[in-house]
């Protein structure tokens, strides 16, 4: 909110710094992933970038403020030594729609205000602002403030982050472009993520073809990488409302690539018994726990990355007892089998900041994948 007497601003007073408004073509498409691999390139090139997401939809409360939790990952990963309120000056919350529908003339000006007032003190002092959508061009439009609107606002210069393929990215740009047309705002390039690796040239090459049709360079190709949508134990505790019976020390930062559902024998299941596995199955399975168990080694060998214990049933004491010598992380869970691997395979995957596996490979994707050169020509 404005201070007292101070007027609402329609501009950002600094028109210094350069600024990128990365955007995508719809949520999950990997705008976070390419602006923390982009912060850390152009850190090489220009030491004072600032960063900001002036709207937020998925928010945590840090020091009393409602922040998003994209801006507070920035601020614990690269330190930005800006005020944290001032990275994400506006959150929507449960009811914020409805509340501006009720009355838009007197919500409209303080968005703007508090946005460019944010945003000038971000990008005080330095040389490259990076500013973070939310969803495609269009979200945010319900309350005037689509991402194209916000792009507008701040004149920043725009990058479209989409998911791999030919045409369907192609077409989905498009649309995205004509919505940041409309508001005069330059697209820059586009960066297409999660191809597989042995298709990166195909794609590289047809949707190059296709993106130039439209004026937009291809920026980059980013190969899928699969640690980085792969959950860790402890969100998968919380997503399945889940109690720990052990290991939650070492097991709450457990990678988690593939999930095994122990509908089978214990023959059956030992070939999957795999570092990175999470072994779904009752608590009173007890030849697929033991042969878990028996993975592990009790010897300190790397086994198994945890078990679920589904329907809240407890193996035998005997077998928790085994499974307190190794450092298999367990947890149980009320619900069913099924269930529980329908929740995790649902799961959407957010970076966070205790994430230190996937941050050094977000950078390197980035860097290797990402043509900086090109992108700085638009400046």
């Amino acid at each position: 909110m404005p201070a007292a007497g101070q007027p609402h601003l329609t501009r950002p007073v600094n028109n210094q710094t350069k600024r990128i408004f990365v955007a995508a073509t719809r949520m999950n498409d990997g705008k976070t992933t390419t602006c923390l691999g982009l912060f850390e390139a152009l850190r090489t090139l220009y030491p004072r970038i600032g960063f900001i997401k002036p709207v937020g939809q998925r928010y945590v409360t840090v020091e009393g403020h409602l922040v998003d939790e994209d801006s507070f990952l920035f601020d614990q990963i690269y330190h930005v030594q800006v005020p944290i309120e001032s990275m994400s000056p506006v959150t929507i919350d449960a009811t914020f729609t409805r509340r501006y529908l009720e009355d838009p003339g007197k919500h409209r000006a303080v968005i703007v205000d508090r946005i460019c007032r944010a945003f000038d003190r971000v990008s005080w002092e330095k040389d490259f602002t990076l500013i973070e959508g939310t969803g495609h061009a269009g979200v945010g439009a319900v309350f005037e403030h689509s991402n194209a609107r916000v792009a507008q606002l701040l004149d920043a210069k725009v990058i479209i982050v989409a998911q791999g393929g030919i045409g369907r990215p192609v077409d989905e740009i498009a649309l995205n472009k004509a919505l940041f047309d409309q508001q005069g705002v330059e697209v820059i390039g586009a960066v297409l993520n999660k191809v597989q690796p042995e298709k990166i040239p195909l794609v590289a090459d047809y949707a190059g073809r296709g993106l130039k049709q439209l004026g937009v360079p291809l920026l980059g190709v980013l190969p899928i990488q699969n640690m980085l949508s792969a959950p860790n134990l402890l969100q998968i505790a919380e997503e399945t409302e889940g109690r720990w019976i052990n290991a939650e020390t070492q097991g709450r930062s457990q990678r988690i690539l593939r999930v095994v559902i122990g509908a089978m024998t214990a023959k059956g299941i030992i070939d999957y018994l795999l570092p990175g596995t999470l072994v779904i199955t009752p608590g009173d399975r007890d030849d697929v726990i033991l042969a878990a168990i028996a993975s592990a080694g009790l010897s300190g060998q790397q086994g198994i990355s945890g078990i679920v214990l589904t329907q809240d049933i407890l193996p035998h004491p005997k077998i928790l007892e085994l499974l307190a010598q190794t450092d298999i992380p367990v947890i149980a869970a009320r619900s069913d089998s099924y269930t529980v691997a329908s929740q995790i395979h649902n799961m959407t995957v957010k970076t966070q900041p205790q994430d230190s596996d996937k941050i050094p490979v977000i950078k390197k994707l980035i860097q290797d994948h990402v043509d900086l050169k090109q992108l700085l020509k638009a400046f």
